[in-house]
């Protein structure tokens, strides 16, 4: 079992209470909202072709989706996925959600206006290779937007994260340069490294307060997120 196998493994596991924990009744209508509003902010008027790396359950992909753009999603947990093609099932204009490597997607050079992502950097192997393929399979001033935090900054080996330890074990964190972040600046420098510009940092601030009102998920704190913008 390779590194990633184990990563694709621990998502899979945890779809289904990831999935729960975005649908939340008490906070979906909210959320829905919030997330709306950053991603119509963040992106192009639609409709544009968009590529939601690390799609998870495919929160992000409906969420653009709904804006009017054409989306295609792809993850390799297949936990995962099985959770997005419920959701897009119910849907009209519903993204296009296939098996695919982040690192690695699988598409002509220049088919996509802009690249997204929720919560992938952190967990994403080599992220130099991966924004060089994201840059290939981009159009001509094409956008990454990437949503995160610094969840780990005392690193995942972490007790009291035994659920994520149990899977990124030592091979795994080696493989991961930015799951024990110390700050967002990290994240933005990768993406500058890899030969990105206009590179910005906005805080999510509704998200934040939305978490002190209903609270976050076991193991985490309430923490600020960040959009990070860049373009090719």
């Amino acid at each position: 079992m390779t590194a990633q196998d184990r990563i694709n493994d621990y998502w899979t596991g945890r779809a289904p209470a990831y999935d729960a924990y975005q649908q939340r009744p008490e906070r979906v209508e909210a959320d829905t909202a919030a997330w709306a509003e950053i991603w119509e902010k963040a992106l192009p008027a639609a409709p544009i072709d968009v590529l939601d790396v690390g799609t998870g359950s495919g929160h992000v992909a409906m969420t653009i989706a709904g804006l009017g753009h054409r989306v295609t999603g792809i993850d390799l947990s297949q936990g995962m996925l099985a959770a997005a093609r419920k959701h897009a099932a119910l849907a009209g204009d519903a993204p296009d959600f296939r098996l695919g490597d982040a690192v690695a997607p699988d598409f002509p050079d220049g088919s996509f206006d802009a690249i997204v992502g929720r919560y992938v950097m952190w967990t994403l192997r080599e992220p130099a290779t991966a924004v060089a393929n994201w840059k290939r399979v981009l159009r001509p001033g094409g956008l990454v937007v990437m949503v995160d935090s610094a969840w780990f900054p005392d690193g995942l080996d972490d007790e009291t994260q035994p659920g994520v330890t149990a899977f990124y074990d030592a091979e795994v964190r080696s493989l991961l340069p930015l799951a024990a972040a110390k700050s967002i600046d990290e994240t933005a420098l990768a993406l500058a490294n890899a030969g990105l510009s206009d590179v910005t940092v906005t805080p999510l601030t509704t998200i934040f307060e939305l978490d002190q009102r209903y609270g976050v998920s076991p193991g985490h704190e309430v923490q600020m997120q960040f959009l990070i913008s860049a373009r090719v």
